[in-house]
C-alpha cells in the first residue's frame, strides 16, 4: 500500500511534471529517494538510479508507479567511467530523451567502512563521484537536451552550503573542496547550455540522513543552532526545492544556487 502524503508536500492539483522524464542519481534512500519521489508526485516518470542497493532502489521504483508514474532501476557505480557511460545510454534510451536529470549521487566518506580511510582516500572518492561523475554526466545529458531543440531540459547538482564560508575539521575541508567544485562548475555550465537548458544547484545544509541519524550530541545541538529554522533539515526539505527548480514556475531560473538550510546562523561556539 502506498504510503500517505508526506506532510509539508505542495498542495497544488497541479502535475507540473506530467509527461516529463525525469533521472534521479543516489535515488535508493535520503535525499536522492525523496526527490524521485516528488518528481513522481509533480507527474514525471522517474528512474530510479542506484550503486548498489537493488532492493532499496527496487521500493522506490515500485513507490513510484504506485502513484500511477512509469519507473525502472538501474544499478551503476559513478566512481568508474563506463559505467557513467552506460548509465548515460541507458537512462536516455529508456524513453527515448531525458528532461530532468538530477545529480545527487555522492560518495559515503561519513558513515561504514570508508569513515575510517584516510583523508587522501576520502577525497579520492568524493572527487571520483561527486566532482567528475557529476561533471562528466551533465556535460553529455546538456548536449543531449540541448541537440532536441527548444528550452526545457533541467539539471539539478547537489552542493553543500558551508562550502561558501568552510568548516573547520577534515569533513570541512573534503567537502568544501569537492562540493564548491560542483558549485562553481553549475555556474558555467548554465551559461555553456542556455537558454536550450537551465542548470541549478542545490546547496543543502544539515539535513537529517544516515550521519545525522546517528551523530554525536554535540553535532545534534550544533545543526540546530546554525539553522536560523533551529532544526535539523529533512530530505523532503531538499526535494521541495528540486521540485521547484524543475518546474514551470522557476523558467526565469538559471545558474542558481540555493542553499537549503532553513538559514544559516553564524558564530556557532563549539560543541
Amino acid at each position: 500500500m502506498l504510503e500517505p502524503s508526506l506532510v509539508g508536500a505542495p498542495t497544488s492539483a497541479s502535475l507540473e511534471l506530467a509527461g516529463k522524464v525525469a533521472i534521479v542519481t543516489g535515488a535508493s534512500r535520503g535525499i536522492g529517494r525523496a526527490i524521485a519521489e516528488q518528481l513522481a508526485d509533480a507527474g514525471a516518470d522517474v528512474l530510479v538510479h542506484a550503486r548498489a542497493n537493488a532492493d532499496a532502489a527496487r521500493q522506490v521504483a515500485d513507490g513510484i508507479r504506485q502513484r500511477g508514474r512509469q519507473s525502472h532501476v538501474i544499478l551503476y557505480d559513478l566512481a568508474n567511467p563506463t559505467h557513467q557511460d552506460w548509465l548515460l545510454r541507458e537512462a536516455w534510451s529508456w524513453r527515448g530523451r531525458v528532461d530532468i536529470w538530477i545529480n545527487n549521487a555522492g560518495a559515503d566518506v561519513l558513515t561504514g567502512s570508508a569513515a575510517d580511510d584516510s583523508f587522501e582516500e576520502k577525497l579520492e572518492q568524493l572527487w571520483r563521484v561527486d566532482v567528475c561523475a557529476t561533471i562528466r554526466l551533465s556535460r553529455e545529458i546538456g548536449r543531449r537536451m540541448g541537440a532536441m531543440g527548444g528550452a526545457g531540459g533541467v539539471i539539478v547538482n547537489v552542493g553543500w552550503d558551508q562550502a561558501d564560508w568552510g568548516m573547520a575539521n577534515e569533513s570541512g575541508q573534503l567537502f568544501g573542496a569537492t562540493k564548491g567544485a560542483v558549485m562553481a562548475f553549475t555556474r558555467s555550465l548554465a551559461q555553456s547550455l542556455a537558454p536550450a537548458v537551465r542548470v541549478h544547484c542545490v546547496a543543502p545544509g544539515w539535513i537529517k540522513t544516515a550521519w545525522g541519524e546517528h551523530a554525536p550530541e554535540s553535532w545534534q545541538r550544533r545543526a540546530c543552532a546554525e539553522s536560523l529554522a533551529g532544526r535539523w533539515g529533512e530530505p523532503l526539505d531538499v526535494a521541495h526545492v528540486v521540485r521547484f527548480l524543475v518546474g514551470p514556475g522557476a523558467g526565469f531560473l538559471n545558474g542558481q544556487t540555493l542553499h537549503v538550510n532553513g538559514g544559516f546562523r553564524t558564530g556557532w561556539p563549539g560543541p
